[in-house]
């Protein structure tokens, strides 16, 4: 599965990162969503948009997870909907709460192993006959999908096929440690304004609900989790919330068939989490390190119908062997 080659000029994992995170992407193949409301509990409403077959309980389904401060417009997103819904796949473009615009619809924040969301999606598809599922996600939200793997140990859902991490954040501390590095500060420093413009919105769509007389003092995402995250969540500071958020707590006990891509050169994922023996002896795990491929980049050079977003392709395919049950559209 390893045959990534990188997109000529693109062999600096920065500039990998950042020509993905900029790059303008249209997918004229892909059909307009619908909107799609998940009650997850009293006061909790997450919201995801949705590419259906024709037929929905027919068709397996794909549910992808975005990362820190991403939403279902993130270009990976729509990415995954058009390779995956020409496939033959339902897509799920799972918010996390508050992200897309969603304030409003919860009380609370989320954070980076908050994996209910999805597990109630899962359930909620299987209520409703569709019994093959995938659950992907690229950076925080690949780290959700081995979590949810891992948290379900022995007993996933029956419906639960595979799960597949994009540049996975599976050790929260040495991935904000990575981020704290002087040639990081772009990145840093975008999602710390994005995390302040999200508290600010949250404020004013709970009034009296959250303090923000410490948000002027934020610099870094450690300083957010410290201030917003980790108390809002009970944990007794950041450091205990990178802990026990981090899928690396679970990753041994996963028991479903779960890909982790990589790549050597993640400007704040550092790769020698990967070389870890707790994923390396794990049967159920294949973990593929490629040597460029930036922060959830990994673009090559379009071939024909192919755009050359290797990752994404490469997610699909994985999850078409899992699910391999008349794989074709409705309009085919």
């Amino acid at each position: 599965m390893n045959d990534y080659v990188p997109k000529r000029g693109l062999t600096n994992g920065h500039l990998m990162t950042v020509y993905c995170w900029g790059k303008p992407r249209a997918f004229p193949a892909l059909p307009p969503p619908t909107e799609r409301y998940f009650e997850i509990e009293p006061a909790t409403r997450v919201l995801a948009h949705c590419h259906w077959q024709r037929d929905p309980a027919a068709h397996p389904a794909l549910i992808a997870l975005h990362g820190l401060e991403g939403s279902s417009a993130a270009h990976y997103m729509r990415g995954i909907a058009a390779k995956a819904h020409g496939r033959g796949f339902n897509v799920v473009l799972l918010n996390q709460r508050n992200c897309g615009g969603t304030e409003a619809l919860s009380h609370g924040l989320y954070h980076s192993g908050l994996t209910a969301d999805a597990a109630h999606v899962i359930a909620e598809l299987r209520r409703e006959g569709i019994n093959r599922v995938v659950v992907a996600g690229y950076s925080l939200g690949g780290n959700l999908a081995l979590k949810l793997a891992g948290d379900y140990g022995s007993a996933p859902p029956p419906s639960l096929k595979g799960v597949c991490a994009i540049s996975p954040v599976i050790e929260l501390a040495a991935c904000v440690n990575a981020l704290e590095r002087r040639a990081n500060f772009v990145y840093q420093w975008n999602f710390v304004r994005g995390l302040k413009a999200r508290m600010r919105r949250k404020a004013a769509a709970h009034p009296g609900r959250f303090s923000l007389e410490r948000l002027p003092l934020v610099r870094t995402v450690r300083q957010f989790d410290e201030y917003f995250t980790a108390p809002h969540f009970g944990f007794q500071d950041a450091d205990d919330y990178y802990f026990r958020a981090s899928a690396m707590r679970v990753v041994d006990r996963i028991r479903i068939p779960a890909l982790v891509i990589t790549a050597e050169d993640d400007p704040f994922v550092p790769v020698e989490i990967f070389r870890d023996a707790q994923l390396r002896r794990n049967p159920h795990i294949n973990v593929v390190v490629t040597r460029h491929g930036g922060h959830c980049g990994f673009v090559s050079n379009a071939n024909g119908s192919d755009d050359g977003y290797w990752a994404e392709r490469r997610l699909v395919e994985f999850a078409e062997t899992l699910t391999a049950e008349s794989l074709i559209t409705d309009d085919q």
